[in-house]
């Protein structure tokens, strides 16, 4: 109950969506493309990305394949390009697999893997046009979106900590 509670203040104000141009300056020059801004993050919330393991702070850029993970007492909100926020619980993991969106055209796909813990997603834009782009999964399955808002949980199988 208190995750939801939290959830539900940490979206309160999220955009729906972000003007953008089809192609940023960073990513025209070969640098990788956002994914998506972390809105919120409470505890201690980590990312493992192409840069190494950093400390995520709010205003912090996301990355397709950076895994975000949150300690013991950790949340993020982390909003991405096409308006999606996913809401990370305590003690989880989840790997950004692929996330590409043309903001022209509001194409695009996500892919999540939901490693340990919960998840809360609130869908954007790639799924009002093509709710088969978004996609979650976790190790037992892999879980095709209708819907606009839903909580995932997935128990770890196996055990890998870090120092949180």
């Amino acid at each position: 109950m208190s995750l939801l509670l939290l959830t539900c203040s940490l979206l309160q104000g999220t955009p729906s969506v972000w003007a953008q141009s089809p192609v940023a300056p960073a990513e025209a020059a070969g640098k990788p493309m956002r994914a998506g801004i972390a809105k919120v993050v409470g505890g201690e919330v980590r990312v493992l990305g192409a840069q190494g393991m950093r400390t995520l702070e709010p205003g912090d850029a996301v990355f397709s394949g950076d895994r975000l993970m949150s300690g013991k007492y950790g949340l993020a909100s982390v909003v991405m390009r096409d308006g999606t926020t996913l809401v990370l619980g305590n003690n989880s993991q989840l790997q950004i697999q692929k996330f590409a969106f043309d903001a022209t055209t509001a194409d695009g796909s996500i892919l999540v893997e939901l490693l340990r813990g919960s998840i809360r997603v609130l869908t954007g834009l790639i799924s009002k046009i093509n709710p088969d782009a978004v996609q979650v999964k976790t190790s037992t399955l892999l879980v095709g979106v209708r819907g606009t808002d839903f909580i995932v949980e997935a128990e770890e199988p196996f055990t890998f900590e870090f120092p949180f």
